[in-house]
């Protein structure tokens, strides 16, 4: 866990992000993977020439920071700023699925976060080879952060699509939320009963699955995400368990 003067050093570290596509900084700061990755970063300041022949130092050599911030919402300095703690963090330059599942157990400790630390994973994981690299790790962070609504409900339909083929099952989704609830669960008050991740993902699938096939399509995904205020605030969750 981090210590105190660790949280100060991250919080500002993260003074450069900005408050803008609707979310603040104490959303930032709430992200997990955001609060381990800062948390390491180093205090002494480095310039961009630096970073930059940092990059060929790691097993994995990350684009350039000019491609990501081009491809990403992130500007070159909060790039920097993250990339400098993922390489303390990681310096292989990738992060492989234990590591996810250390980062979750440390936030999580009253849970078991485990399985929903794996799903997470393979949902960074885009190439599907078993690592995230920073590319990864930074593409899939401006959507969560930055993203619009759409990209956003994209992003959370591919991690309710377990299998990944294209369409989201009611068992998938019961797995999903078996494992917010392990991992929270225990922290809610009142206490959570163990029935009612099942009957939450039967209201959800009922209103979801128009067509009444037995599965979601990323169409019926979105319209009744976009269309539903529960859902959507149900959705929201992701600001601070990601």
């Amino acid at each position: 866990m981090s210590t105190p003067a660790k949280r100060t050093q991250w919080r500002e570290e993260l003074q450069p992000f900005p408050k803008d596509h609707g979310f603040s900084k104490k959303v930032l700061l709430n992200c997990c993977l955001v609060r381990r990755i800062i948390t390491w970063v180093s205090p002494a300041p480095k310039d961009s020439v630096e970073d930059e022949l940092e990059l060929s130092a790691v097993r994995h050599r990350p684009e350039g920071l000019e491609q990501l911030e081009a491809q990403t919402r992130f500007s070159r300095k909060e790039l920097q700023i993250l990339y400098r703690g993922f390489k303390n963090e990681c310096p292989s330059g990738v992060v492989n699925e234990e590591t996810f599942k250390d980062i979750y157990a440390q936030f999580f400790p009253q849970g078991d976060a485990s399985t929903y630390a794996h799903f997470l994973f393979n949902a960074f994981d885009t190439d599907h080879n078993g690592s995230v690299s920073f590319e990864d790790f930074v593409m899939g962070l401006s959507i969560l952060l930055r993203g619009t609504v759409q990209e956003k409900l994209n992003w959370a339909f591919n991690l309710y699509d377990i299998n990944k083929d294209g369409y989201i099952t009611k068992e998938e989704m019961l797995d999903i939320m078996k494992a917010i609830y392990d991992m929270m669960g225990k922290c809610t008050y009142p206490v959570l009963k163990e029935e009612t991740p099942r009957q939450h993902v039967e209201i959800f699938f009922q209103k979801m699955d128009k067509n009444k096939d037995g599965v979601v399509t990323i169409d019926e995904f979105i319209d009744c995400c976009q269309n539903d205020e529960n859902i959507m605030r149900s959705m929201h969750l992701f600001e601070n368990i990601i």
